[in-house]
């Protein structure tokens, strides 16, 4: 069984689209592994809520982080008002191009999300996975993608970019300052929620 992260998505599939300052996005979601997260995220985007945000924090070889309305990193809230729980599965984990929910804290997200940029992952963490039990499955995975395993079950799993990794990567080398905080803003133009046509 091969992760479903890495599977196209079906025909007619609610699938998001993020169009930025650097190019395009398309991103399959998880709202079987993640649904009230993935209710979240697709009301915010329906409502406009993400339109015109920038990606706050960006490092290289780890990931890009956006979704606050003031900016900063300490903004945004969720459709609810408040904070809502973290959704874990096994069947979805932080690999390159997973879209994730940012936190400050178990069961603390609002609207921040990160897409995970980092392109393979060191043989000493692989060693620890095995180490720790990980499914060699998973072990392998990241072994092949690359990834973040150490977010594992601290950071929801709502997504995976499956078109424009090319773009995730430009955007990871713009060049950043105090905070991670790129130097020429890099905007989120638009997201909208469509279905997937091939």
């Amino acid at each position: 069984m091969g992760f479903i992260q890495f599977e196209k998505p079906a025909q007619g599939e609610e699938i998001a689209i993020m169009t930025t300052n650097h190019g395009t996005l398309k991103i399959r979601l998880f709202e079987e592994q993640a649904p009230k997260t993935v209710e979240n995220f697709k009301t915010h985007v329906k409502n406009g809520y993400y339109n015109g945000l920038i990606f706050h924090r960006i490092i290289k070889d780890f990931m890009l982080q956006g979704g606050d309305p003031t900016g900063t990193g300490m903004g945004g809230e969720s459709i609810w008002g408040k904070a809502f729980p973290d959704e874990f599965s096994e069947e979805v984990l932080n690999f390159r191009g997973a879209l994730s929910m940012a936190n400050s804290g178990p069961n603390t997200n609002g609207s921040q999300f990160f897409i995970v940029q980092k392109d393979s992952v060191e043989e000493q963490m692989l060693g620890q996975l095995k180490g720790a039990s990980f499914p060699d499955e998973a072990v392998e995975a990241y072994k092949e993608h690359g990834g973040t395993p150490w977010l594992d079950f601290r950071h929801s799993v709502f997504g995976q970019v499956f078109e424009g990794m090319d773009i995730v990567d430009a955007i990871a080398n713009v060049k950043t300052g105090v905070q991670d905080k790129p130097v020429e803003d890099v905007v989120i133009k638009k997201l909208e929620i469509v279905a997937y046509e091939g």
